[in-house]
């Protein structure tokens, strides 16, 4: 579940650029630049914590004064009022990183924490639940990463790193084998091939073809059953497309490998976060000085 920071620091800065403009107007009428402040983050609802690192790497972007103290770590279940950060330095800094730090942070656990309970759904099935591309544009690396915190497992990244025979492959290359020997032809032999089909001929070809996944999409369960069957372990198989909670544990129990579900991402309700600032201190020139 490591995330580097070189992964999203690209991410964090535009959403500062994007918040900040010319400058927080509000903020910088009404504390003065010399004022200190300490805060912390805290839960207001049940879940699981996603983006500590994240939300701190905001604060230290935005000002390298700031000390951002993690009180959890990104996995852990947290209750309401539970302490996540603590935060001290700049009053101004602060107050103009909260709004950043706070959308990845609560957009992050929301994610983890939907795919947590989906995941302890399925613990007494050998069936994995994975996430799809449909994801925030520019946010993928960390809304995947949040998935894997809530113990779910990531699909490919993206269009390089695995092949996915979709339909409209399909439809231009004349047909589930022809596109699977051409994939076979023009990529890496270490890149596994993985086709998308719609009823049991289909799986029959992508069989004899020898993809290396089977995705059963939108299928319903009896269709699944037998395509299950069909496959007796020579591919792996992945349920997807119109997969909701309530039949997340049927699926399962027909005995698919993998179920993608793009609602892990693609509408995620975040999960409630706040921050709270304490006493503003005002240092002056005097408070320096020291004493004979």
């Amino acid at each position: 579940m490591e995330l580097h920071k070189l992964h999203y620091l690209e991410v964090v800065k535009r959403a500062l650029a994007e918040d900040i403009g010319s400058g927080d107007v509000t903020t910088n009428s009404i504390i003065p630049p010399e004022a200190t402040t300490n805060g912390y983050i805290y839960a207001k609802e049940n879940g699981i914590v996603a983006g500590l690192p994240v939300a701190a790497l905001v604060f230290e972007t935005l000002d390298p004064r700031i000390v951002f103290t993690p009180q959890k770590q990104d996995g852990d279940r947290v209750e309401p009022g539970d302490v996540l950060a603590q935060l001290e330095g700049p009053a101004r800094s602060i107050l103009t990183g909260e709004r950043v730090a706070l959308n990845l942070l609560q957009r992050l656990s929301g994610i983890a924490t939907k795919t947590a309970a989906l995941v302890e759904n399925l613990t007494y099935y050998n069936t994995a639940v994975v996430d799809t591309r449909k994801t925030t544009p520019g946010l993928r690396v960390l809304e995947k990463y949040a998935v894997r915190v809530g113990g779910g497992q990531n699909h490919r990244f993206g269009l390089y790193d695995a092949v996915l025979i979709k339909d409209n492959h399909i439809k231009v290359a004349g047909g589930i084998k022809k596109a699977i020997a051409l994939a076979r032809k023009n990529v890496p032999h270490t890149m596994k091939i993985e086709v998308e089909v719609e009823d049991l001929k289909g799986v029959q070809e992508a069989l004899e073809a020898k993809a290396d996944v089977i995705m059963l999409d939108n299928m319903d369960l009896e269709t699944m059953r037998e395509a299950v069957k069909m496959v007796n372990g020579q591919a792996l198989v992945e349920a997807s497309g119109g997969i909701t909670e309530d039949r997340l544990l049927e699926i399962a129990k027909i005995g698919v490998d993998l179920v993608s579900m793009g609602g892990l991402t693609h509408s995620v309700k975040a999960l409630d976060i706040s921050l709270d600032v304490g006493e503003i201190k005002i240092n002056t020139p005097h408070d320096n000085l020291q004493g004979d």
